[in-house]
């Protein structure tokens, strides 16, 4: 039987359900995909773009604390989740937002 996503260190049932919506329901499909390809998933999913959840999945599946990401490693992880979020936007936009983006109100680069 596969393992749930909560079973990965950090990742608890809120996580779980956000990687349900993005079509990951598994740790084991979680590691085979890593964090970037996962995460890309989410935000393709809807899911909200937030740093701190990155690499909280990055350092989950390295088994190691959330809070133990600092530094350079932070640096070079907030690079990626920058570069992420250019270019995984949700596969829907609400009809507020088609509107917004017709009269140019929103920024495109989110």
């Amino acid at each position: 039987m596969p393992a749930p996503i909560s079973s990965i260190r950090n990742l608890g049932p809120a996580m779980q359900a956000a990687f349900a919506r993005a079509g990951i329901n598994s740790a084991e499909e979680l590691r085979a995909l890593g964090t970037d390809a996962a995460y890309a998933k989410l935000l393709q999913s809807g899911h909200r773009p937030h740093f701190i959840g990155y690499y909280v999945i990055e350092m989950g599946l390295q088994g190691r604390p959330w809070n133990d990401c600092k530094g350079a490693e932070k640096t070079a992880l907030r690079k990626r989740f920058d570069a992420l979020k250019r270019v995984n936007k949700p596969s829907h936009d609400t009809e507020i937002e088609r509107l917004l983006d017709q009269i140019g109100v929103r920024n495109p680069a989110g």
